[in-house]
């Protein structure tokens, strides 16, 4: 009787064997990278390969957000409070001209 299928190889097959193994790990046991993993008491995180002109948009927007925050805030306030609310704001301005200022040296123009 004639077979149609050959014989299965003698020897099992390396490729094959590292291949497979490489795709269970992949699936079953994901590694997390030291560098990317958040620590577990942080809140918030950064997503590792962001562009700088992506951080530098976003931390002038905060810093922007907070000095105007702590403006409407110090209308609020009276004596001692408002002068250290004015202070802060003072010093998030400063923050978001240093920024503003990276952010012209950084990043072309249209």
């Amino acid at each position: 009787m004639f077979k149609i299928t050959p014989n299965p190889p003698n020897k099992p097959d390396q490729k094959l064997h590292q291949a497979a193994q490489r795709a269970i790990d992949h699936y079953l046991n994901p590694g997390t990278d030291a560098e990317t993993a958040p620590e577990a008491t942080a809140l918030f995180s950064v997503t590792s390969g962001v562009s700088s002109e992506i951080l530098i948009a976003n931390s002038y927007e905060t810093v922007s957000s907070v000095s105007a925050l702590l403006l409407d805030l110090s209308d609020e306030l009276t004596g001692k409070d408002r002068d250290v609310a004015l202070a802060i704001h003072q010093l998030s301005e400063l923050s978001v001209l240093l920024i503003g200022k990276l952010m012209d040296r950084e990043t072309p123009r249209a």
